[in-house]
């Protein structure tokens, strides 16, 4: 119950919220759709992307894959007024606030690090060593909640969704 659950619940019930797509060099989890929940690149793809300007933010998480939100289309739905949301982590948060200080940022926070380290033992799509190399993420990130304009503890998706689209204005 993550940022992606979050995000799932944004797409279902706010439509008129646009979800950017982030690029990613991992391999797709059972389930994910290019194009759709992520672009899964080669690594060979998204170092072209990053060296032509292409991204407007991009980062390795966890030590290992890269992510990455290509510039375009978030340029395009904000000057359309659309409301726009982006999927990223810390890395990336701070790389966006360099290029467009006008933004603003959300901090996902989970009720108690006790909880996130069950929510990702419980997910059961990491072996031993990613969790730790996420948990480890996880502790520099909420070290950094202080850089945010303001933090939503997910506790509950539904209203943690609610307040994330009330903080966006609609």
């Amino acid at each position: 119950m993550g940022k992606g659950t979050i995000s799932t619940d944004v797409r279902a019930r706010y439509p008129q919220v646009w979800l950017s797509v982030s690029a990613t060099t991992r391999a797709p989890r059972p389930g994910e759709v290019d194009g759709v929940h992520y672009l899964f690149v080669s690594p060979e793809k998204f170092d072209a992307m990053v060296e032509s300007g292409e991204m407007l933010e991009w980062a390795i998480v966890h030590g290992r894959n890269r992510y990455g939100t290509p510039r375009g289309p978030v340029a395009e739905h904000l000057a359309a007024g659309i409301p726009t949301l982006l999927e990223i982590d810390l890395q990336g948060a701070r790389q966006v606030r360099e290029s467009m200080p006008d933004a603003r940022f959300v901090f996902l926070a989970p009720p108690s690090f006790e909880e996130l380290e069950r929510r990702l033992v419980g997910r059961g799509t990491e072996d031993e060593a990613e969790r730790e190399r996420r948990l480890e993420t996880a502790r520099v990130e909420l070290a950094a909640e202080r850089e945010f304009d303001v933090t939503i503890v997910n506790d509950e998706v539904r209203r943690a969704t609610d307040e994330l689209v009330s903080f966006m204005g609609l």
